[in-house]
């Protein structure tokens, strides 16, 4: 059920969950969009940096998710571009992620926005929030690969 995928063309992308959050599953889910949201989506008109997800009678919902009005667009355009919008998932997938997230420290945070098969989707994950030393943790060994690399590229510059 959980998927790592995101073939198609990424539109917008949440770098911030992946330092504030160690991402344990992934899900994709489809996205509830009301009249010309599709097309602002396709321009790259959206922002899911500050978005986050919750489950109300067995529905999931995304909130905060910001999809600009299209300027083309008629009396059709949604007015509020963070209203919150349904998720589409499975059943089974709701009360599992249900389940995970009730445990404390877990929340359920977008990752990517793309476009499948003509269908725009969702890449959620179920995180476990990050400590302060967990940060400087993940920053020091971004740090010592960084080194790493150049040091090798040092090496094979002088070795020619």
């Amino acid at each position: 059920m959980a998927s790592n995928k995101s073939d198609g063309k990424l539109l917008a992308q949440n770098k911030k969950a992946s330092h504030d959050y160690f991402i344990e599953e992934t899900y994709e889910a489809g996205i509830v969009l009301t009249g010309t949201e599709i097309k602002s989506l396709r321009n790259g008109r959206a922002n899911i940096s500050d978005a986050f997800a919750t489950i109300r009678n067995g529905e999931m919902f995304i909130h905060n998710m910001h999809i600009s009005p299209f300027e083309q667009g008629n009396r059709h355009n949604p007015s509020d571009p963070t209203r919150a919008r349904k998720l589409l998932l499975h059943k089974q997938q709701i009360h599992k992620l249900l389940g995970q997230s009730k445990q404390e420290g877990y929340s359920i945070v977008p990752l990517k926005i793309y476009v499948r098969n003509g269908y725009a989707k969702l890449l959620i994950g179920l995180g476990k929030g990050k400590k302060q030393y967990d940060k400087r943790d993940t920053a020091a060994k971004r740090d010592a690969q960084r080194d790493i690399q150049r040091a090798m590229r040092e090496k094979q510059k002088v070795a020619r």
